[in-house]
């Protein structure tokens, strides 16, 4: 309030000081106007003097004279009707600038009158037609002895008029820069005096609530502000004291509930550590049963191999009746054979020892080995397996994994399909790549289940589970990608390419086939 005070204080002092200022400077104007109406008046009657002097000289009769100064005379009475309004309106000016000045320019109004009734009589008794020469040039004389003194007189008193205006606008100046000095001298005071009373004890506040923040921000609710005032910032430190207590029970409470949590994951963690070793013993017992029955049968199986390919070779004029026998025996030791290395290479694909080895291989013999492997699935399951004598179709894979995506892809039409009876296997080539169709005649995938029987742990709505150790369909497409091939499901079938009236399934493996 009292800056604002101080602010209005100063406002009306320069509204008063230019006020005066004005007054003074258009009474300074008033002044110089007057000195040269007089200086006018002064060359008039300096001219009035001289053309009197010489119709006196010459002794023109009055009707000359009359004329001569009627001219001069009415320029004369019209300057001293002039300087009257001028000091008519001086005095009224006067009133601002105090009664002395007042009283002293209504003075100037009897010098005035002085000079106009020396003029116009000297003026009447120059017209007079009974003054002779000598009286004539006596009243010249005495107009000249007498104005002059009088004119002088109200021009002195004009100028030292003008002269006080102008010192007192320098004094006005002297004193208004004095009560401007004095009112910044208390508003600086005043606002030295606000800010250290007022201003800097809310400042110190504010810093002790950034300094409040800033502790939160940082998760250290131990906050303690002084809540005595009850003003805004005083009801502030309350809430800021209010939420920090509860963020301090807050984080109490998520401590603690970390401190359990953290304690249920140690716990979960070492059950699924132990379960994670007992699963990699398992893992690695069930990987030393494969190697050792492996070996077990590997052994056995070799000296059957050898004593068959002994009995194969008939001595010279020996009965060779027992020829068939011994190539039976050998042919299922070598399906024997093969079925080992299937057994092994399941059991490396899922620890990720999987390899693959490229190799040019006939596509044909690759699937009559898988329908021979199959043969009795098909035949235990009541179905009937046919696979056309193929035409040589040599391709670049690895012919193992091959035949077993085939033999897997004709095993999951025996699980499938079981009731429509018929699976077909013929080879094919299209676009630069060897082809190997399984078709069954079952009841077919649904749609929606195509774009998913490919992904890992994805079955069909018939909910089927895998039996023995084939391979399922996300690993043979995966062997079968890894060799540039492709696979594809087509299910229900055209009813030109259909095995019966059932909608039916077709998968198709391509290989790319060998360019030499």
């Amino acid at each position: 309030m009292l800056l604002g005070l101080a602010a209005l204080a100063t406002t009306a002092l320069i509204v008063i000081g230019m006020e005066r200022v004005s007054a003074r400077i258009d009474a300074s104007l008033a002044a110089e106007k007057r000195i040269e109406r007089y200086s006018v008046l002064s060359t008039q009657v300096s001219t009035f003097i001289v053309v009197a002097a010489e119709a006196i000289q010459s002794i023109l009769p009055i009707e000359e004279r009359t004329a001569r100064l009627d001219s001069i005379t009415r320029n004369v009475t019209l300057t001293f009707s002039h300087l009257r309004e001028d000091l008519e309106a001086a005095v009224e000016e006067a009133r601002a600038l105090g009664l002395d000045e007042q009283s002293r320019r209504a003075t100037q109004s009897i010098g005035i009158a002085r000079m106009e009734a020396l003029f116009l009589s000297t003026r009447d008794a120059f017209l007079s037609p009974a003054a002779d020469r000598e009286r004539l040039q006596g009243y010249i004389d005495i107009f000249a002895i007498g104005f002059d003194p009088l004119l002088n007189s109200v021009i002195t008193n004009e100028v030292r008029a003008r002269n006080d205006i102008l010192s007192g606008i320098e004094d006005l100046r002297r004193r208004l820069t004095w009560i401007a000095f004095g009112i910044a001298t208390a508003t600086l005071l005043l606002m030295t005096g606000f800010y250290l009373g007022l201003v800097r004890p809310q400042f110190e506040r504010l810093n002790l609530l950034r300094d409040a923040a800033r502790k939160i921000g940082q998760e250290d609710f131990a906050i303690a502000l002084p809540d005595s005032q009850t003003d805004e910032i005083g009801q502030l430190f309350n809430e800021t004291n209010r939420m920090a207590g509860a963020l301090a029970q807050r984080k109490a409470a998520v401590d603690e509930e970390w401190t359990r949590l953290n304690a249920t994951i140690a716990e979960r963690t070492e059950a699924l550590r132990a379960a994670n070793a007992e699963l990699a013993r398992t893992d690695e017992n069930r990987r030393r049963f494969f190697a050792d029955i492996s070996h077990e049968l590997r052994t056995p199986l070799t000296v059957i191999l050898m004593e068959a390919q002994l009995g194969l070779k008939v001595p010279a004029g020996a009965d060779p009746s027992h020829v068939a026998s011994f190539e039976t025996i050998q042919n299922r030791a070598l399906r024997l054979n093969r079925r080992i290395d299937d057994l092994l290479r399941i059991a490396r694909s899922e620890t990720g020892q999987l390899a693959l080895s490229a190799a040019r291989f006939d596509l044909g013999e690759v699937m009559r080995e898988a329908a021979e492997d199959t043969s009795a699935e098909v035949r235990s399951a009541g179905m009937t397996l046919t696979c056309a004598p193929p035409a040589p179709l040599f391709v670049i894979g690895d012919p193992n994994w091959v035949r077993q995506v085939v033999t897997g892809l004709v095993q999951n039409a025996v699980r499938h399909a079981r009731a429509g009876g018929r699976i077909d296997l013929h080879t094919g080539q299209a676009d630069g790549m060897g082809l190997i169709h399984v078709t069954d005649n079952g009841p077919g995938i649904a749609a929606e289940d195509q774009a998913t029987v490919f992904e890992r742990f994805g079955q069909g709505r018939s909910g089927a589970k895998a039996e023995g150790f084939g391979i399922g369909l996300a690993l043979a497409k995966w062997v079968v990608e890894q060799q540039g091939g492709t696979i594809a499901v087509n299910s229900p079938l055209p009813r030109a390419d259909a095995l019966g009236v059932a909608p039916g399934t077709k998968v198709t493996v391509g290989l790319p086939l060998d360019a030499a």
